[in-house]
């Protein structure tokens, strides 16, 4: 099959359109991408100096959406199926994969990583990790960020040990956290939303957060006056909190940590790839724990598709279309922060 795509050569440079061969191997699959998200990890690839697995060029692109067209021996009955690939898959044989830890597992496939990714017109995965869904065209498209986006949300979430009746905070509801907010709702959770952006704070509003805490100017300690002050006067539980850092900012992680409280939880979902100053001592003094989120589980994206068949989580509102070509006008207006949704490339005529 032969394969156009849009590829980094070198950090701080523009992707550049490359053609390529590719077929699916034994256990591999073809997919002709329908969409494919554009995350802030592609831009630490590209402006930050976040090194990738594989080497350059690479066809960047991990939140991918589209169709089986093809398949290697031991996937041939997925072909024709529309499928969300996850952006990691585990290889599902080696020891930590036995012990439920694929999301450690040295042989995973990260699509844009450890290969070429969606920003193309088709992909080679591991056949395995697929998840089939049943919708096509545009609605296909939108479907690209339950591959990391709203499926990474779920599954800090499902680790916090969330309950009912419990307060969670999400440190920058933009992006991933936009889901954070709605998947926490979903377990009967009172929702903080905190951001510095307050057209974010209003969609969440509009969409499972109860309350927001606009972070403008406000360094850690007066969010976090902020926060006890609006759990104090509504009467909410004071401990135990699941804070979820997803703003993947400096800024956003130290106060994320500042808000831990006695019992509870920080999930670090957003990477910022700088140093942050905080006080560990902190969770030991408070019997707290803090907790990193890598991907969730190939196994596991059933649940959050049922989430969004059954309309308890939206994607229409945060996430808009533009054609593949257009690529780095898209990665621009992300660097400017012009997009204020997150971009879902669809591929169309190759252009350079």
């Amino acid at each position: 099959m032969r394969v156009t795509g849009w590829a980094m050569h070198a950090r701080g440079e523009p992707l550049r359109p490359i053609v390529y061969e590719a077929s699916p191997g034994p256990g591999q699959a073809l997919v002709r991408v329908a969409g494919c998200g554009v995350c802030h990890t592609d831009l630490g690839f590209l402006d930050e100096g976040v090194p990738t697995r594989h080497a350059l060029p690479l066809v960047l692109g991990h939140e991918i959406s589209g169709r089986v067209e093809a398949a290697g021996s031991d996937a041939e009955h997925l072909v024709g199926t529309s499928v969300v690939v996850p952006a990691v898959i585990p290889c599902g044989r080696c020891l930590a994969c036995q012990r439920g830890r694929g999301a450690i597992c040295r042989a995973q496939v990260f699509p844009g990583n450890d290969v070429h990714g969606g920003f193309a017109t088709h992909v080679v995965v591991p056949a395995h990790g697929l998840c089939p869904v049943d919708v096509a065209g545009d609605d296909l498209a939108r479907l690209a960020v339950l591959a990391d986006a709203t499926s990474t949300a779920w599954q800090a979430v499902q680790q916090s040990g969330l309950q009912a009746g419990q307060v969670a905070v999400v440190v920058g509801v933009g992006g991933v956290g936009a889901y954070g907010v709605q998947v926490a709702r979903t377990r009967g959770a009172t929702v903080i939303a905190v951001d510095v952006d307050p057209d974010r704070l209003e969609l969440a509003l509009a969409h499972g957060a109860a309350y927001a805490v606009d972070a403008r100017g406000k360094g850690p300690a007066e969010v976090k006056r902020a926060v006890r002050a609006l759990v104090k006067e509504r009467d909410l539980p004071g401990a135990e909190h699941r804070v979820f850092e997803m703003s993947g900012t400096r800024a956003g992680q130290e106060t994320a940590f500042a808000l831990l409280t006695f019992g509870g939880h920080l999930g670090v979902v957003g990477f910022h790839p700088g140093d942050v100053t905080v006080r560990l001592s902190n969770l030991m003094a408070l019997d707290a724990r803090a907790e990193g989120t890598w991907g969730c589980p190939p196994e596991r994206f059933g649940e959050v598709v049922s989430l969004v068949r059954e309309g308890r989580v939206v994607l229409a509102p945060f996430v808009e279309l533009h054609p593949l070509s257009r690529v780095n006008e898209v990665l621009d207006g992300l660097r400017t922060k012009r997009l204020r949704r997150r971009p879902i490339l669809v591929p169309d005529a190759l252009e350079a």
